[in-house]
């Protein structure tokens, strides 16, 4: 599970990311709203850890944003506030959960593991794109238009489902590599190449029209042909 953390204060920030990474997390750190909203943007992580009082971009406003851009992903709110006033703005601006500082590390991983099993529960197994269904509960995809089905492989289906995800934005080999793989190495991109290829066959093979298109210095998209 890839997390996000958006937290200005260093040392607050050093010691969530240890503890994150102890507990077997992918985790990237952030210092401001502007620069967590990019990140959010990406589509690259499960859950994102947002403070509430951030340089540039306040985490409500972060929040809020993020919603109204389509990214449904559990956000957890960081404040050292305790007013419900505060933990109810935060839950209308598209929070899913509220923890105040001081908090103890327990809750917090507690915390973190209730939104990933919710992000579960409510993701729809049934991904669509063009002429394409993917099953991700039995890792299947099928061409509406012919009826053909075929099984993808744990990595084909990861690529397509972050893909179809990505609601038709470019995305780079290194986000592929970081979401698909969990971390940065040369033998894991030049993985991406061959599981894309593979994944290309499959979607051939069922005749869907969904294709995987290189672009150009920038990385790859996924698009329905029209022609």
């Amino acid at each position: 599970m890839r997390i996000l953390l958006a937290e200005d204060e260093k040392r607050m920030a050093a010691a969530i990311v240890a503890l994150l990474k102890q507990e077997k997390y992918d985790v990237d750190h952030m210092a401001d709203g502007v620069s967590a909203l990019l990140a959010l943007e990406s589509n690259m992580y499960d859950i994102a850890i947002l403070d509430v009082m951030m340089p540039k971009m306040n985490g409500f406003e972060v929040s809020r944003k993020a919603r109204s851009k389509g990214i449904t992903i559990p956000i957890l709110m960081l404040t050292a506030k305790s007013q419900l006033d505060d933990k109810v703005e935060g839950l209308d601006n598209g929070a899913d959960d509220y923890l105040t500082k001081p908090f103890h590390t327990a809750e917090l991983l507690a915390r973190l593991r209730a939104l990933g099993r919710r992000s579960s529960n409510f993701q729809d197994s049934v991904l669509h794109f063009g002429d394409l269904s993917l099953d991700t509960s039995t890792a299947t995809i099928t061409c509406n238009s012919s009826g053909q089905s075929v099984r993808l492989s744990e990595k084909e289906l990861r690529i397509l489902e972050y893909m179809i995800g990505s609601h038709g934005r470019i995305v780079t080999r290194d986000q592929l590599a970081i979401k698909i793989w969990g971390f940065e190495s040369d033998a894991e991109y030049n993985n991406v190449e061959v599981y894309m290829s593979f994944t290309r066959k499959k979607l051939a093979f069922v005749g869907s029209k969904v294709e995987i298109k290189a672009v150009r210095g920038l990385g790859y998209e996924l698009r329905e042909q029209t022609v």
